[in-house]
């Protein structure tokens, strides 16, 4: 297994320090790393074997195999090996609303404690989180959710047309309502996010060109 940090991270550490928003960004990486324990604990009881640990300015992601030799038998045991990828994926935002969940439980019997900065900051970055990772813009969870599931009922060569396209439209989509929030309320972070969002959206394009070249039928 290996390890890749993105440097990345000491630039976004210094931008969030210049405009006062580091705690809340910490906050966000904390459980960012809990919502990607949720994958490694799913994958691993449903029978991979982690391959890679990317640590970058999203918090930590998870890289999966099927380890052929020791996990076959449990891979292939009655059910569709995109259906457990599908479950690893959700496992992630699962994790996070599980949390909020628990700190709900946790106002009724102490009600100060969601009234606290740290209280609501918790919950919002769980929400956040849980939210943000279920928008279908691959390869966020939302985005790799839909591709499994597409995979299951449309075959493989359609579940990446269809989860391009609508990666594509999704962030068009996001780009014209965030706009409001960037004009009329000046929110930095908007504009952060979806700069990373686009980002996605490019570096797959050449990886759907790829995938598409390979089968024959690439599309502009």
């Amino acid at each position: 297994m290996s390890i890749k940090i993105d440097l990345m991270i000491a630039f976004f550490i210094i931008l969030f320090c210049l405009t006062s928003q580091i705690e809340i960004y910490l906050i966000l990486l904390l459980f960012a790393v809990i919502h990607e324990i949720g994958h490694l604990i799913a994958g691993i009881f449903l029978g991979f074997k982690p391959k890679e640990i990317q640590i970058n300015i999203a918090g930590v992601r998870v890289e999966f195999k099927p380890k052929i030799e020791e996990y076959n038998k449990r891979i292939l045991k009655g059910s569709n090996l995109s259906l457990k990828r599908a479950i690893i994926v959700m496992s992630g935002p699962i994790t996070n609303f599980l949390i909020i969940a628990i700190m709900q439980i946790i106002s009724i019997m102490n009600p100060k404690f969601v009234i606290s900065s740290i209280g609501i900051n918790m919950i919002y970055a769980n929400f956040l989180i849980g939210i943000f990772n279920l928008i279908p813009i691959y390869p966020l969870d939302g985005g790799r959710i839909l591709k499994e599931f597409l995979y299951i009922f449309k075959g493989l060569k359609k579940s990446y047309i269809y989860t391009y396209k609508i990666s594509k439209i999704t962030i068009i989509v996001l780009t014209a309502i965030s706009s409001i929030a960037i004009l009329y309320l000046r929110n930095f972070a908007v504009v952060i996010i979806l700069i990373y969002l686009w980002a996605l959206v490019f570096i797959e394009r050449s990886r759907y060109k790829r995938k598409m070249m390979i089968y024959g039928n690439y599309e502009n």
